[in-house]
């Protein structure tokens, strides 16, 4: 099988564990380009990881041998390049979000439906052994009917952080904590649990920050069959710890905390698993963590495109949980609930 032909623009903070995965499966996919507008990111991603660049985005969208195009740019870009690639027939990975607001996701995901081209989002949770796992106990039906289902992200980051340009803003990330750090943790969430139907949140800016955006959230939800949850996000938690996920059934319990997942059920079994040596990014280092979840988000959208399926993200799944982080902001900013949307 012939290698497929890709283009990366974007050579940023979030470039590492995806080059790392690109040379991983060098043996399926051949980087043609890497574009920057900053030459030094451009000269530093050559040196770290001996791949070509390019000093034009257009060398890539213009280059008809190229299939894909892997976009890490920052949000508010999102849009632009994706309605590039799309009419240029090209299939696209995309870091999340997946835009700005919820009215730019979905534009964005219809200009690849429109060009039939294959969009996958890069919510690499979903591919953690431990999320995996998560997801099989509840629809094997082992923990019975959804009677609760919550989220914990208590991640720390400096003020450092949020001093670069951009960072924390809605103009060029759309949001704060849960549209960049909790929406992995709700993607997880909601794959397994399902979306839920109404939300009430308060979203405030702590005082531990100095920032546009929210980095403290606390809401509950309500699930169309009565079960009831909650979701607590924030990036002022020092010095951060794991991520967490309880599901509440009617036949017992699952608990996934950090890389270990647990659950115990009422007829006495129990079940433990552990995604050994996989963790971090929780700190001050967002992107001290393994790219081996990368690598599996990567290898599903090489088969998805080999095979003619849609990627186990897809733009439409990526758009649940933006669906649920606008509900959630939308119920912080009005004070009142608010639906989840479903169109």
């Amino acid at each position: 099988m012939s290698r497929l032909r890709l283009g990366v623009i974007g050579l940023g903070m979030a470039a590492a564990p995806h080059a790392q995965s690109l040379l991983d499966l060098a043996s399926r996919v051949e980087v043609v380009a890497a574009y920057s507008p900053t030459q030094t990111r451009r000269e530093v991603f050559a040196k770290n990881y001996r791949l070509p660049t390019c000093e034009d985005s257009a060398t890539i969208f213009d280059d008809s041998s190229i299939d894909a195009v892997l976009i890490l740019t920052p949000p508010n870009t999102h849009l632009d390049l994706v309605q590039r690639a799309a009419a240029a027939g090209k299939h696209v990975l995309l870091e999340k979000p997946l835009e700005t607001s919820l009215e730019r996701a979905e534009t964005l995901v219809a200009a690849a439906d429109a060009a039939d081209v294959k969009l996958g989002v890069v919510l690499q949770h979903r591919f953690r052994p431990t999320g995996v796992a998560l997801g099989e106990l509840v629809s094997s039906g082992r923990l019975g009917t959804l009677v609760s289902a919550s989220a914990r992200l208590t991640n720390w980051r400096p003020q450092s952080y949020y001093d670069q340009p951009g960072r924390g803003t809605k103009a060029r990330d759309g949001g704060g904590v849960l549209l960049t750090q909790a929406i992995h943790t709700l993607d997880l969430l909601i794959s397994a649990a399902g979306l839920p139907d109404e939300v009430t949140a308060y979203a405030v800016t702590s005082p531990v920050h100095r920032m546009e955006t929210e980095d403290l959230v606390a809401g509950a939800m309500r699930f169309g069959n009565g079960a009831i949850g909650s979701i607590t996000a924030t990036t002022s938690a020092y010095p951060g710890y794991p991520d967490a996920i309880d599901i509440i059934g009617t036949k017992g319990m699952a608990r996934l905390d950090g890389i270990k997942l647990s659950a115990a059920f009422h007829d006495g079994s129990d079940y433990h698993f552990e995604d050994e040596g996989v963790g971090g990014g929780t700190g001050a280092d967002p992107m001290a963590f393994s790219h081996q979840h990368h690598r599996a988000v990567l290898a599903d959208f090489l088969d998805a495109v080999e095979m003619g399926r849609q990627p186990k993200v897809s733009g439409h799944e990526a758009l649940k949980v933006h669906k649920l982080i606008n509900a959630l902001l939308h119920s912080a900013d009005t004070g009142s609930p608010q639906p989840v949307l479903r169109r």
